[in-house]
C-alpha cells in the first residue's frame, strides 16, 4: 500500500477511492434541490433547510427519481465507470455506444442536458448515411457546461500515472463536448485531481495544476489563470456569496470557479463543503460532482460520511466497478515498471 500524509494515514488508494465516491455523493446529494436558482424559493421548498438527498417534487427536473438516485450527471458518470471497468480502460467508442444506448432510449426517465441532446443529434445525423461502426465518438455537442466535469473522476483514477492523461481527457471530453473551452477546463480538473492524489497541499495542488495546463491549452490558459486568481482572492467569502458572484449556472466559466471556491473554503470538511454547495442553489449537482471528487481525492474516502455512501442506489455497482478499475490501474503500473508496487 502506498502511503501519503502519514499524519492523517491517508493512502493513495484512499484518495483514488475518495475521488470516485465523492463525485457520486456530490451529485446524488443534490437530487431534490437541483436547479433551483432563486434562494428564496429554495428556502420555501425546504423550510427546515437543505441537508442532502432530498426527494424531488412533482414538476422538478428529476421527479421520476428517489433519494439516493443519481441525477442525469451521475447516470453518465456510472456509464463511464462501468465502461472503463468492462474494457480495462477508456475506449471512446465503447463508452459512446453505451452512452447513446442509455440516453437515446425512450425509456430513459430523466432530463437530457444540452451536451447529451447535441451528442445524440450528431450521432443520429451521422448514422443516417453511414455505418454506426464508423462513428468515432469524437464529435460531441458544441457545449461547455458541466457534463464531462461530472464524470471525470473515474477516468482520472484509471490514468493518473499515465503521461498521456491530458490526451485521454481530451478524447473523453470530445465524446459529448467537442468544445475547446470544455476540453481546457477538463484538463485542469483532471490535473488537479492528480495533484491531490499525490497528497499535495490544496494551494500547491491548484498552482501545480494551473501551471501544467497552461502549455497544453495556451489559448485558454489566461482565462483559467484569471479564474483561479479570482477564486483565491475571494476565498474569505462564504460559499453562497461567492457562488452568486461567480455564477450558479452550468457553464464552466461559472460552475468551475464556484466549485473551486467551495473546495478552498471547506477543504478539510467534506460534509460542510457539500452542504454549503447545495444551499447555494443553481447547478449544485454539477458543481457537487466536481467538488466531491476534489474533496475525496484530498481527504480520502473515509472522510465521506459512510451514511451518504450507503444511501447511493448505485453503491454496489460503484463499489464493484471501482475495485476492478483500481486493480487494472495497479496491474498497469506493475507492468510498466516490471516490479511490484512500492512507495512513491
Amino acid at each position: 500500500m502506498i502511503m501519503e500524509d502519514s499524519a492523517q494515514a491517508v493512502t493513495t488508494e484512499d484518495r483514488l477511492r475518495g475521488a470516485v465516491w465523492g463525485q457520486f455523493v456530490g451529485d446524488a446529494a443534490a437530487l431534490g434541490a437541483h436547479w433551483i436558482y432563486d434562494l428564496s424559493k429554495l428556502s420555501a421548498r425546504f423550510p427546515g433547510g437543505v441537508f442532502g438527498f432530498e426527494a424531488p417534487a412533482a414538476g422538478d427536473y428529476h421527479e421520476s427519481k428517489k433519494p439516493g438516485d443519481q441525477t442525469h450527471y451521475g447516470d453518465g458518470a456510472l456509464i463511464l465507470l462501468e465502461s472503463i471497468a468492462e474494457h480495462g480502460g477508456f475506449d471512446p467508442r465503447a463508452f459512446g455506444n453505451r452512452f447513446v444506448e442509455t440516453f437515446g432510449s425512450a425509456s430513459y426517465p430523466d432530463y437530457l442536458d444540452w451536451a447529451t441532446q447535441g451528442t445524440l443529434k450528431n450521432y443520429r445525423r451521422f448514422t443516417e448515411s453511414s455505418s454506426p461502426g464508423d462513428y468515432d465518438f469524437q464529435q460531441g455537442a458544441d457545449d461547455a457546461e458541466a457534463a464531462t466535469a461530472s464524470r471525470l473522476a473515474g477516468l482520472a483514477v484509471r490514468y493518473w500515472r499515465d503521461p498521456d492523461l491530458a490526451a485521454i481527457i481530451e478524447s473523453l471530453t470530445r465524446v459529448c463536448q467537442n468544445n475547446r473551452r470544455a476540453i481546457g477546463y477538463m484538463k485542469y480538473h483532471g490535473l488537479l485531481l492528480v495533484e491531490l492524489f499525490l497528497g499535495r497541499d490544496v494551494h500547491d495542488a491548484i498552482e501545480n495544476a494551473i501551471t501544467k495546463v497552461a502549455p497544453l491549452e495556451p489559448r485558454l490558459s489566461t482565462e483559467l489563470r484569471q479564474q483561479t486568481k479570482k477564486v483565491l482572492a475571494e476565498s474569505g467569502k462564504e460559499v453562497t456569496e461567492a457562488t452568486l458572484e461567480f455564477g450558479q449556472a452550468c457553464p464552466l466559466p461559472q460552475s468551475f470557479p464556484s466549485a473551486l471556491h467551495a473546495f478552498l473554503k471547506h477543504s478539510n470538511d467534506f460534509e460542510t463543503a457539500i452542504l454549503a454547495n447545495l444551499r447555494a442553489g443553481g447547478d449544485n449537482a454539477g458543481r457537487g460532482a466536481m467538488l466531491g471528487s476534489w474533496l475525496g481525492a484530498h481527504l480520502g474516502v473515509d472522510a465521506i460520511p459512510r451514511e451518504w455512501r450507503s444511501r447511493l442506489t448505485a453503491a454496489p455497482r460503484i463499489s464493484a466497478t471501482l475495485d476492478k478499475i483500481l486493480l487494472d490501474e495497479a496491474r498497469t503500473k506493475v507492468s510498466s515498471l516490471g516490479e511490484p508496487d512500492g512507495s512513491r
